[in-house]
């Protein structure tokens, strides 16, 4: 190989190197970690209706950094807040906003908290596939039905409608810490947190779905999520607000009517709300939010769920970069639409 030659390659060569540390030191820049560079746990606990989305990101996100483990728990959003305010999780699943109570209990312990909508959600009401009766049922049915009045009186499928089956009704529901729980009851029932006692619950919607799935005479109620995966084992009903605004006559709860506001009042959005000192001391957190927030839009679909137009998540994404820290909430916010939640 001749001189000229050997100077030509060796140019190339390091030209390539200059090339090569250059988008390296470009992508650390721009806030990207190696897998090498990350290390520690994250604890994330709360709402079950959450629950899934949080998993399948976690689940990704320890194939791209396995020196990471993040652990998922179920208490429920009430249960989630308590661990939240006291210091033992990084992040709380929420399928409501943060309470007023909630947030002065974070306020007396020194925690300042980032409030991210992830995704819009449509609480499912389901019965029993051999049910052949109960194909819709309107609000003031439901009311009726789950009221606290109800308890030991309305017991029988024929006392909602005369000509339903003179059987007795086995109610079936999210448990009393569950921010699903906190939802439906002030959207049919018209208070946060009323309803009646005498009914299955648990903050676990696959014990739910279990119960009804093997309970002809069963109903109940939990997120879309785990009604779409479950879907050979339920059977959905449909439902009428009587407010022609959002629709005639009876709505089923489908990414469409659920994104487009037509399902109410049983639509919402759902949270992940995120320690700020968390952020700012443990650099795998900042980093699991960043490709919670990027990997939303695939996952929150895969998972059932109704993901937020692409220009919201990039809202979301400024609010976590400039750290807006507080709620734009006061408890929960019955039939809310993706507009007026972006607008907040």
């Amino acid at each position: 190989m001749g001189k000229e030659m050997r100077k030509k390659l060796m140019a190339i060569t390091w030209l390539a190197i200059i090339i090569m540390v250059g988008c390296r030191g470009s992508s650390e820049r721009a806030g990207e970690k190696r897998p090498e560079e990350l290390s520690g746990v994250i604890l994330i606990d709360g709402s079950s209706t959450v629950f899934p989305i949080t998993e399948a990101v976690a689940e990704e996100f320890q194939k791209k950094f396995p020196a990471v483990r993040v652990t998922v728990g179920i208490s429920g959003t009430g249960g989630g807040f308590k661990k939240f305010y006291g210091r033992e999780t990084d992040i709380s699943n929420a399928s409501r906003p943060i309470r007023d109570s909630e947030q002065k209990e974070c306020e007396k312990k020194g925690i300042e908290f980032i409030e991210l909508p992830v995704a819009f959600d449509g609480l499912a009401v389901v019965v029993n596939p051999q049910n052949d009766w109960c194909n819709w049922m309107s609000v003031k049915e439901l009311k009726q039905l789950w009221e606290p009045e109800a308890q030991g009186k309305i017991m029988r499928w024929n006392q909602i409608r005369p000509d339903w089956p003179d059987e007795e009704i086995h109610l079936y529901g999210a448990g009393v810490d569950s921010g699903t729980y906190d939802y439906f009851t002030e959207a049919i029932v018209g208070k946060e947190h009323s309803s009646r006692g005498d009914y299955t619950a648990s903050e676990d919607d696959n014990v739910l779905v279990q119960g009804i799935s093997t309970d002809k005479y069963a109903l109940g109620f939990f997120g879309l999520a785990y009604y779409e995966a479950n879907r050979n084992k339920l059977k959905l009903v449909a439902i009428d607000d009587e407010n022609p605004e959002n629709g005639n006559g009876p709505i089923l709860p489908t990414e469409e009517t659920v994104a487009n506001g037509t399902y109410q009042p049983l639509s919402r959005p759902i949270f992940i709300y995120v320690r700020k000192d968390s952020l700012e001391t443990k650099p795998h957190v900042e980093e699991f939010v960043r490709f919670y927030i990027k990997m939303a839009p695939t996952l929150v679909k895969e998972v059932g769920y109704i993901p937020l137009p692409s220009h919201a998540y990039e809202m979301v994404m400024r609010k976590l970069e400039n750290r807006v820290t507080g709620t734009a909430f006061s408890g929960s916010k019955v039939g809310l639409s993706i507009e007026e939640l972006i607008g907040r």
